[in-house]
């Protein structure tokens, strides 16, 4: 199976891009072939609506989204990792979405989603919102679905995820993958 793992944190060694990575270990070791992509880095424009794509599943905005919605369409499971901001997925992962329309009219591979989140505060409602946004995207794919969450809460500062027990939840979760 190939799994693309996606992480959108703009941070470098961000509490995220730490869980994507624990995530991608475990399917790897589960024998998957793994990509993680980072956004950081990227060029990365707003959707202009022009829905040119519907036609052609292809953007006319020449920057960094197209290749890596390529990946996304060839990728037989997608793994997204962000920060939680204003309770909220990253604007970088909301953009990427937006982006990714291309994929609507295509005979995209993936069939499982998942989601692999991170906050400062750690209320179990925290990553609602994001996994409610990510659910709203995944539904305008009729052969896919959300499969997975993990979240993380109560690390801000850089690296401050080292040692969480969710790190082997995450890896968990990778492992599982069938």
């Amino acid at each position: 199976m190939k799994l693309l793992v996606i992480s959108t944190s703009l941070r470098p060694k961000s509490n995220s891009e730490a869980l994507a990575k624990e995530f991608a270990r475990g399917a790897s070791d589960a024998g998957h072939e793994v990509e993680i992509i980072s956004l950081r880095g990227k060029q990365i424009q707003f959707c202009k609506g022009c829905l040119a794509c519907q036609n052609t599943q292809k953007c006319v905005i020449k920057d960094d989204a197209p290749d890596i919605v390529a990946k996304m369409h060839d990728a037989d499971a997608i793994a997204f990792a962000t920060p939680i901001y204003y309770y909220e997925m990253s604007g970088q992962m909301k953009t990427l979405l937006d982006r990714a329309n291309p994929l609507y009219s295509s005979d995209y591979r993936f069939r499982n989603i998942y989601l692999l989140t991170t906050a400062a505060e750690d209320e179990t409602q925290v990553p609602q919102y994001a996994i409610c946004g990510l659910t709203g995207w995944v539904e305008c794919f009729e052969k896919a679905h959300l499969t997975g969450t993990v979240f993380a809460g109560g690390v801000n500062d850089m690296g401050e995820i080292e040692g969480h027990k969710v790190l082997q939840e995450a890896y968990n979760m990778g492992k599982q993958i069938k």
